[in-house]
């Protein structure tokens, strides 16, 4: 079955999504098949790279809803491409009610599935909720400190002081009303951007679809070094699936695996780079069968109460 163009409100602002229906009935209830809500990584849209997880997941009986962020592809809402977390968990949040309302869908069964920044985010968004049957978080931005301390090392300081200050006076000016001062998202090593170590700019632009632009506002550095999911992570009551890419320049695999334990996560290894488990990179397939094998073993588990908080034997 085709996916369906929706809508829905997410604090007056409304956000576009794509609704994948699950085929079949093997981990359907009496109360509805279970659903994945998947929001993209700071930048990206939906029509960049997740559909061909959502097809993945839907072909086994689990509903999909993967939605744009406000201010990003298809999604309303001003300004445009500037990231801000809080608003970014208020769009998964409103998504998650959005995929509760779907025909067919147990409500009470709802997975969270996010990658890089929104990976997360799901940290944050399933915490002591009661509804949320599961979590997937794939090379998950878990700490802003740690990808702070690997972009520097990364990247010249000297240009990563200059785009902080940058970073600032955008902040302050969005605060104000004002435009956002935008900066390329992804870019060649040694030109400007949020992403430019080598082969960024190649595994991007390789998945980005129609309504992706390669640009962020300058501030969002300050938005990434605000997050920590620790305390969330101690707080999960549902099965977690934590994809470390091992040699990931983005998010050090040493930060993801302190939280994957706090949250008492299934964890998976891939000797691979940040991108490399997205589609048209050789760990796609590895990374997408085992989240279907997550889902499989984690919704036949979980029944469909509202109060259900212990978490299933592994």
């Amino acid at each position: 079955m085709s996916r369906t163009d929706i809508t829905f409100d997410s604090s007056g602002v409304h956000c576009s999504a794509w609704h994948f229906p699950g085929e079949g009935d093997a981990v359907a209830s009496p109360s509805g098949r279970p659903v994945v809500v998947m929001g993209h990584g700071f930048g990206g849209t939906k029509d960049s790279g997740l559909e061909p997880f959502a097809e993945r997941i839907s072909a086994d009986g689990v509903d999909v809803l993967a939605f744009d962020y406000r201010g990003f592809g298809a999604s309303e809402g001003t300004p445009r491409q500037t990231v801000s977390v809080a608003a970014q968990i208020g769009d998964f949040e409103a998504a998650i009610a959005a995929a509760q309302r779907l025909p067919g869908v147990d409500p009470n069964r709802i997975v969270l599935w996010g990658s890089s920044m929104s990976g997360g985010h799901v940290f944050r968004v399933a915490a002591d909720r009661t509804d949320v049957a599961g979590v997937i978080a794939m090379t998950p931005l878990t700490s802003g400190v740690a990808v702070s301390r690997a972009a520097v090392e990364h990247r010249d300081v000297a240009q990563a002081l200059k785009w902080t200050v940058v970073g600032v006076k955008s902040r302050i000016d969005v605060a104000r009303g004002r435009r956002p001062t935008l900066m390329p998202l992804v870019a060649h090593p040694g030109e400007p951007g949020a992403l430019a170590l080598d082969g960024a700019y190649e595994s991007y632009t390789a998945m980005a679809g129609p309504t992706w632009r390669n640009e962020v506002d300058s501030a969002v550095g300050l938005q990434i070094a605000s997050i920590r999911t620790a305390d969330a992570a101690k707080r999960l009551r549902c099965p977690l699936l934590v994809q470390i890419a091992d040699f990931d320049r983005y998010v050090p695999a040493e930060s993801v695996v302190k939280t994957a334990i706090l949250g008492r996560g299934e964890v998976h290894h891939y000797p691979c780079d940040h991108f490399d488990v997205w589609p048209g990179h050789d760990w796609f397939d590895k990374a997408a069968d085992d989240q279907v094998a997550f889902l499989r073993r984690a919704l036949l588990n979980t029944s469909s109460s509202p109060d259900r908080l212990k978490l299933p034997q592994r």
